[in-house]
């Protein structure tokens, strides 16, 4: 009699926990879902304006969640106001060029960060980090100078120079490579294998997730750029789809062409959410491999 009393208690028990656990995960997905709508809200938004006239949009005084006459025409207009796709090509040649050589200059300085040998190497990086503490509006003034004096300005090396390295990704990618073992570095070294051979055959195939992860997120930062572009460029010839936005926004007819320049933003974050689609468990992958020690 008592082991059928022990497990009808366990069995309530059982089921106690049950019910707990699925009321857990009913507020924890009621949650998730209100957040998810928080974060994709703006996104619906961006798409309804694009899809409304310019007329209708202008003769909202209480801003409507819905339309029942979508148009195209604002697409239309955001590559005939203004030279959109010559603005599409700089940016593809901008982004490509600045990750390009951003690649290469820190995985060159991450690996001798953490495999090389040299006199005061921790010293010199704890004052490289420092360098993280300086705010972003010096440094652009300084770049600002420095290009002007140089005669870069209106110029694809003006826009691609200062931006070729970054104290994060080279600290991101130096904590990966310090997670290879030091003996495969040494039985390398036995072998005669060079230190550029030992990286490029070794080092950068184990953190190719890291490697993703950086690659992806020079170009979403580089695709965005929007301060430093408005600031050395005042050459159509080399504007970025920064600078076309800003245009479209401003040929509003005494007006801001608030629809014209949503479209022209849903146009260009195409491919970055086609690209973190792709790559998104690449950069979690990565991010996380980044934060672990040992």
């Amino acid at each position: 009699m008592s082991q059928v009393n022990d497990q009808k208690t366990l069995d309530q028990i059982s089921r106690a926990a049950k019910t707990r656990r699925m009321i857990l995960n009913i507020v924890i997905y009621v949650f998730l879902g209100i957040w998810g709508l928080i974060v994709l809200f703006p996104f619906y938004w961006m798409l309804l304006t694009s899809v409304k006239s310019y007329s209708s949009y202008n003769a909202e005084y209480i801003p409507k969640f819905f339309t029942l006459s979508p148009t195209l025409q604002n697409y239309f207009d955001a590559f005939t106001t203004v030279d959109l796709g010559r603005y599409f090509l700089n940016t593809i040649i901008f982004t490509v060029a600045t990750t390009a050589l951003m690649v290469v200059v820190i995985t060159l300085a991450a690996f001798a960060f953490a495999r090389l040998e040299f006199k005061g190497k921790n010293a010199a990086f704890g004052i490289f980090l420092s360098l993280m503490m300086i705010p972003t509006e010096l440094v652009v003034i300084t770049n600002f100078v420095t290009i002007t004096n140089w005669d870069m300005r209106n110029t694809f090396w003006g826009l691609i120079l200062p931006s070729v390295t970054s104290v994060f990704y080279i600290y991101l990618l130096k904590e990966n490579f310090e997670q290879i073992p030091d003996e495969l570095y040494k039985a390398a070294k036995v072998d005669g294998t060079s230190d550029m051979k030992y990286l490029l055959k070794v080092m950068i195939p184990i953190c190719k997730p890291t490697m993703v992860t950086i690659v992806i997120l020079k170009v979403i930062e580089c695709w965005n750029s929007y301060v430093w572009p408005r600031l050395i460029t005042d050459d159509a010839k080399y504007f970025l789809v920064s600078n076309g936005i800003q245009e479209i926004r401003e040929n509003g007819f005494g007006r801001e062409n608030i629809p014209a320049m949503m479209a022209a933003v849903m146009v260009i974050s195409i491919p970055l959410i086609i690209l973190f689609l792709i790559f998104h468990k690449k950069i979690m992958e990565g991010v996380s491999r980044g934060g672990t020690k040992g």
